[in-house]
């Protein structure tokens, strides 16, 4: 169970396979292996000639878990990305993110083009072009509250509720994940980098993800963006056999592994 020191916390990676690595963000409350391993999708990028790199996320699975939700801003999950692919001598990867793991990805798409050869955005909708909607903030302030509520508390917002019963299923450190969502808005990146981006994007999602909404603008703002729809919400979409079909199909079209 490798871990490299990122900026002063540990991140846990697997790094498998051969072949033009690709690199594997998780989303929010899950890990590596529950995002992507327990669904398929690695021994799928595997069997189609991948090196596959795989981390949690900081305040995830087995890496690091600060308090503070200053270590926790958009900069830092995507910094975490950067140091990894630097700690294995990755100049270049592709790069394939789900929900959080999307937010880092379209980050990294807007801060750091030159280090991919392509990004996966998926499970993310429209308010990746929105930073700092009075909705989101909302969102993050009620789960922050339902992660720091005493056991057996009742929270109002549904999908809090809903997020803090994944939690506790999935043993996660609470408190870490209260900071995740209360982290800074001040590292958020510019929109309208991405309507000058060059790379190959696909913005893949579930066609029931009610969490998060439309994602049709995300597409249209990415240039050149493919946009593909699979079955699924915003849990079971990554399970589908057409999800990650989408991802390996993509990946041989824009960076054929016997390229």
């Amino acid at each position: 169970m490798p871990t490299f020191n990122s900026a002063g916390v540990p991140i846990h990676y697997t790094d498998e396979g051969s072949g033009p690595p690709v690199v594997l963000a998780h989303g929010f409350a899950a890990d590596a292996d529950r995002n992507w391993r327990a669904p398929g999708v690695i021994a799928a990028l595997l069997a189609a000639g991948r090196r596959v790199i795989a981390f949690d996320a900081r305040g995830h699975g087995a890496s690091g878990k600060p308090h503070d939700p200053e270590a926790y801003d958009r900069d830092a999950m995507a910094g975490d990305v950067v140091r990894l692919m630097d700690h294995l001598g990755i100049e270049r990867a592709d790069l394939a993110g789900y929900s959080m793991g999307g937010f880092t990805s379209a980050s990294l798409l807007a801060k750091h083009p030159e280090r991919f050869n392509s990004v996966v955005l998926a499970g993310v909708g429209d308010s990746v072009i929105e930073p700092g909607q009075a909705s989101m903030r909302g969102r993050s302030r009620h789960i922050a509250e339902a992660m720091r509520a005493s056991a057996g508390a009742r929270h109002d917002d549904e999908t809090a509720r809903g997020f803090r019963v994944f939690a506790e299923a999935l043993g996660n450190d609470l408190q870490a994940l209260a900071a995740v969502v209360s982290a800074p808005d001040r590292a958020m990146f510019d929109p309208a980098a991405l309507a000058g981006n060059t790379l190959p994007v696909l913005v893949l999602v579930g066609d029931a993800d009610a969490l998060i909404g439309p994602s049709d603008g995300l597409a249209a703002a990415v240039r050149g963006a493919k946009h593909v729809v699979v079955p699924g919400d915003h849990l079971s979409a990554v399970g589908q056999a057409a999800f990650r079909q989408a991802i390996v199909d993509f990946l041989a079209e824009c960076s054929p592994a016997g390229g």
